[in-house]
């Protein structure tokens, strides 16, 4: 996530706001330029981007700006749609007339929108069903009574979440219930996206016999292994092997698993590249490390890229532990695991470049 600055006062800015905590501007995200900056309002319900870089670009807010102050994204002044790209991606939402239905909504928006960003911003088809055969779409559903329940899960482009993965007290036991060293709702939707663009860019294209040396035969029924793996648990040794333990269910649920990890990567190194940040660990008693300089990470290169993570995973956890926290990166990676990650990265570059 790159870090944005109010055209007005300069003052730093994170990726939700919706007015600068310093001077009070009103902000919108432009997605179509990749920014968030100030704005200005004008006749016809329009916004005027401030930026003089911009040169006075027209939009308008996102229609679940207007109606719930949910989205802090713009639409194109000329964009016939209502809702910005992230929002029209919905097919269907919670009760929004349930306050806690409501508050579980924004929740899950702020982090479809990080992802959406992310998506957009490696150049990954973003198309919502409707505008092309293989679109995608978003589910937001609750349990309700006398119903069946709700499953997470992707289902031929629609991705559906259970809102109660946006409470933390859930998530957390839910969390620990199944074992998992980590749960969150972007870690969802990273996940989840991840079997959409299996079916994108991996199902019957030049990648899909890498994808069988790395991950093992996709066909192997699923249904089976999602009951053994309840049953049994994963395999001792999936350290060696997987990103996650979750990973070793099905090669399916090893590709998503590895391709949010490498997300995860791609997001965190953003960030610290947008603040500059330079790593040069100097343990006590021992000699001065190699200075990692995160500002010039060259994402689009895997080595150059991991090659940063693991000094910057040390140092998050480390402050994590300062401030009496769990880690903030709970994993270890194999070398199995971080071939994979490195296809992952193949693959998304190589449909960047086309």
């Amino acid at each position: 996530m790159k870090i944005f600055t109010c055209a007005v006062c300069g003052q730093t800015l994170y990726f939700e706001n919706t007015t600068c905590g310093k001077c009070g501007h009103a902000l919108a995200f432009l997605p179509d330029r990749g920014v968030l900056t100030a704005v200005d309002s004008a006749p016809n319900d329009a916004l005027v981007a401030v930026d003089r870089k911009l040169a006075g670009a027209k939009y308008r807010p996102c229609g679940n700006q207007v109606d719930h102050g949910a989205c802090n994204w713009a639409v194109a002044f000329d964009d016939d749609d209502r809702f910005c790209v992230a929002c029209r991606l919905n097919q269907m939402i919670p009760n929004l007339a349930d306050p806690n239905a409501m508050e579980a909504w924004l929740k899950l928006e702020r982090a479809k929108r990080r992802l959406v960003y992310t998506l957009m911003e490696l150049g990954l088809p973003v198309e919502p069903r409707g505008e092309g055969e293989r679109g995608l779409a978003f589910s937001f559903m609750q349990d309700e009574p006398g119903q069946e329940k709700v499953f997470t899960g992707h289902n031929d482009g629609l991705i559906t979440i259970n809102i109660a993965e946006a409470d933390a007290p859930f998530r957390e036991k839910t969390r620990q219930e199944l074992g998992e060293a980590y749960r969150t709702l972007l870690g969802h939707f990273r996940h989840e996206i991840g079997h959409y663009y299996w079916d994108r860019l991996i199902e019957g294209s030049k990648y899909l016999a890498r994808f069988r040396e790395l991950f093992g035969d996709p066909d192997a029924d699923y249904e089976a292994a999602v009951e053994r793996h309840y049953a049994e648990g994963a395999p001792s040794d999936w350290p060696n092997r997987f990103v996650s333990s979750y990973a070793s269910m099905h090669p399916w649920e090893d590709w998503a698993e590895s391709w949010a990890h490498l997300l995860h990567m791609i997001d965190t190194l953003e960030t610290a590249r947008s603040f500059g940040l330079a790593l040069q660990p100097k343990p006590v008693g021992g000699r001065m490390e190699k200075q990692i300089a995160i500002r010039r990470v060259q994402l689009e290169h895997f080595d150059d890229l991991y090659a940063a993570w693991v000094p910057m995973t040390l140092a998050l956890n480390s402050l994590n532990r300062s401030m009496g926290l769990p880690d903030l990166y709970p994993f270890v990676l194999s070398t199995a695991a971080i071939e994979k990650l490195r296809f992952v990265h193949e693959v998304i570059v190589g449909e960047a470049n086309g």
